[in-house]
């Protein structure tokens, strides 16, 4: 595994790379970023973003939403994928947040995670990139570069790789290194056996890998 001073190293490389990068889901007001990442979940953003528009054009607030025919919100989300599940959740999570918050978005992981299909990435999602709070969430993109990069070992779970970011990391660093390592992991391959363009930093930690490993 690198140290954690390398990890530190080889996220601020991936930052020299990409550049600013920040948010890439499309919204207007907490809790359409909310439900933006419940229907990102197993999906691709730009899908996300080319269903949203139609969806909070129609149901722009909460109650809405909650008032929503679920068939209805199941043609408007269906190209996202597992829009069954989502459709019912987003409903169900508007009601709950009309009903039961007076339609404020809820500033802490447990109040998040209490609603239907949001999970702990979707409420670190909203908590850093809504309300700015020092938090990293771990995407299928962090956790491949996490585990290609040697951050941690591969069996290493989704809050295995948060800790280890967030323990190496300062806090008002984490939320371009979320949004960095997403974009990285779009433009570079982390597969073992790559089937695009191979960085010259997987080259590097891995180097850095074997030296630790040797101790060099």
């Amino acid at each position: 595994m690198l140290k954690d001073e390398q990890i530190v190293w080889a996220i601020h490389q991936m930052e020299e790379d990409i550049g600013p990068v920040g948010p890439s889901l499309d919204s207007r007001t907490p809790f359409q970023y909310l439900v933006s990442v419940i229907l990102s979940a197993q999906a691709t953003d730009v899908s996300v973003n080319k269903v949203t528009p139609t969806l909070f054009k129609l149901y722009p607030e909460p109650k809405d939403l909650m008032n929503a025919d679920v068939e209805d919100v199941e043609r408007i989300i269906k190209s996202v994928g597992l829009f069954h599940n989502k459709a019912r959740n987003i409903i169900k999570t508007a009601r709950i947040v009309h009903e039961e918050l007076n339609d404020v978005v809820p500033t802490d992981r447990k109040g998040i995670m209490a609603l239907p299909g949001a999970g702990r990435k979707t409420a670190n999602v909203v908590l850093s990139d809504v309300f700015n709070e020092p938090i990293f969430a771990v995407d299928t993109h962090v956790s491949a570069i996490s585990k290609r990069l040697h951050f941690v070992d591969q069996k290493a779970s989704p809050l295995q790789v948060e800790n280890k970011i967030v323990s190496v990391m300062k806090p008002e660093e984490l939320h371009q290194a979320h949004h960095t390592m997403i974009e990285y992991g779009r433009k570079y391959s982390m597969k073992l056996a790559p089937d695009k363009e191979v960085c010259q930093l997987i080259i590097d930690c891995d180097k850095l890998n074997e030296e630790n490993e040797s101790g060099i």
